[in-house]
């Protein structure tokens, strides 16, 4: 599971610069497979080999509720980051702001960085003595824009987040299923996990869970167990305004980083959202197994076509997740529910399923043979062989003679064609190409 740092502050200090230089995006997160919506919430980033979650709290606007929206970003970030990068403005000084959040932090118990932003050089570190009349020991001088002690401020970064305490893994989950409940807010995700735990009385006990102290949720249903992956965080219930939604995300990033298949709920009355698909996107980012539920569908007007449409539309706007099953229900009244839970069975078992090296072989030999890869620079591009290395989901390495001629559309085609002749059709499958050692090409 990666840690999740996230930056916090007041509007226009810097925080998106920062974001997307520690991410190396630009405007916005683009992902290469075709449909997945992505806005600026989150971006993964590597220093020194330390992989961590960046969650970017920006994107406020001036206005009477401006004050709220700080505090709101800046309780999300306690609860939900491992580390959290305060961002100051050198330029502008302190503001009321400033000092607010400051004082917020004083009884956090977690690793907090300091950050003077817009401090182009060395001669502008003099703009620090102000901050540190509130008291601050460390502060670190940074331009985000120019790269000025970023270096610096990672290197401290990563150090600490290399000495986190790792969260132990759940030894009494055993076996048993790990299932998040993502979705936009108001889509039924309290009403689904309070009809599973509550109604049906499938609440069997509470294992203490990552370091936050989140409770996972242990039920039983048809003879089987089921850990609900943060549902104690998930459940909580807040009014939130309609441009503070993205701070769920962090929530949900941490259901996804610990589950094994992620139950996308939707609300059937509203239609499917960009938003809906942004999630889904971070379930595919995160190799989660997913099976999708249009929730509220008692509130759905039907005919006998109103089933397959609602799945058509899903299927054409999140293709990236075509092999994820899907199913109406309604938490109210416990439609469907039931079955829900056969889907996530049919889910885990081709999540956790090893495919034989000489099956492997045999599948995408004939693949190959049935459709060859194009030429690479006038030379044929060769599959030596193919092995799966591991596991939550299924993936495959495949040693070739030009990993980076394998165009994305060929590598789609053989994971479809595995997905035929295995019977993988609802568990994600990764494929990777690598250089056969000893035979490297220019």
């Amino acid at each position: 599971m990666k840690p999740i740092v996230a930056i916090v502050g007041r509007p226009n200090v810097g925080k998106s610069t920062l974001f997307n230089r520690i991410t190396h995006t630009k405007d916005a997160l683009v992902d290469d497979f075709p449909g997945v919506t992505r806005d600026r919430h989150y971006g993964d980033a590597n220093w020194d080999d330390v992989e961590f979650t960046l969650v970017d709290t920006g994107g406020f606007t001036e206005g009477d509720d401006l004050a709220d929206a700080v505090r709101f970003q800046v309780h999300q970030a306690i609860a939900d980051a491992d580390v959290i990068m305060l961002l100051l403005d050198g330029k502008e000084g302190i503001s009321p702001f400033d000092k607010d959040i400051i004082n917020l932090l004083r009884s956090v118990e977690k690793p907090i960085f300091h950050v003077v932003n817009k401090i182009d050089g060395a001669e502008q570190e003099i703009y620090l003595s102000e901050f540190y009349q509130l008291g601050l020991e460390t502060l670190y001088p940074l331009s985000a824009e120019h790269r000025y002690g970023l270096t610096d401020l990672l290197d401290e970064m990563v150090n600490v987040i290399s000495g986190l305490a790792t969260a132990p893994h759940e030894e009494a989950a055993g076996e048993m299923i790990r299932l998040a409940v993502v979705g936009r807010p108001n889509v039924g995700k309290s009403s689904l996990i309070n009809w599973v735990l509550g109604e049906n009385r499938l609440l069997v006990s509470n294992i203490p869970g990552t370091t936050r102290d989140a409770i996972d949720s242990v039920c039983k249903l048809n003879g089987k167990s089921y850990l609900l992956v943060d549902t104690a965080g998930i459940r909580r219930k807040g009014k939130v305004s309609r441009k503070l939604e993205k701070f769920s995300i962090i929530k949900a990033l941490r259901s996804l980083e610990r589950c094994d298949v992620a139950l996308i709920v939707m609300d059937a009355a509203e239609g499917v959202t960009d938003q809906d698909i942004s999630i889904a996107g971070y379930a595919y980012d995160r190799g989660c197994g997913c099976v999708f539920l249009l929730n509220k569908w008692d509130l759905v007007e039907k005919d006998s076509n109103t089933v397959k449409a609602y799945y058509e539309r899903l299927r054409d706007q999140a293709k990236f997740l075509s092999f994820a099953p899907a199913m109406t229900i309604s938490a109210l009244t416990g439609q469907r529910i039931t079955k829900t839970f056969k889907l996530v069975d049919e889910v885990y078992s081709q999540y956790v399923h090893r495919i034989a090296t000489g099956q492997l072989n045999r599948i995408l030999g004939k693949a190959i043979e049935k459709n060859a890869p194009s030429m690479h620079r006038g030379k044929q591009i060769k599959f030596y062989y193919a092995a799966q290395i591991s596991t939550r989901p299924p993936t495959i390495v495949c040693f070739v003679n030009y990993p980076q001629a394998i165009h994305f559309s060929y590598k789609r085609y053989l994971i479809n064609q595995l997905r035929e002749e295995s019977g993988l059709d609802k568990t994600p499958i990764w494929m990777i190409f690598r250089q056969r050692e000893g035979r490297k090409k220019r």
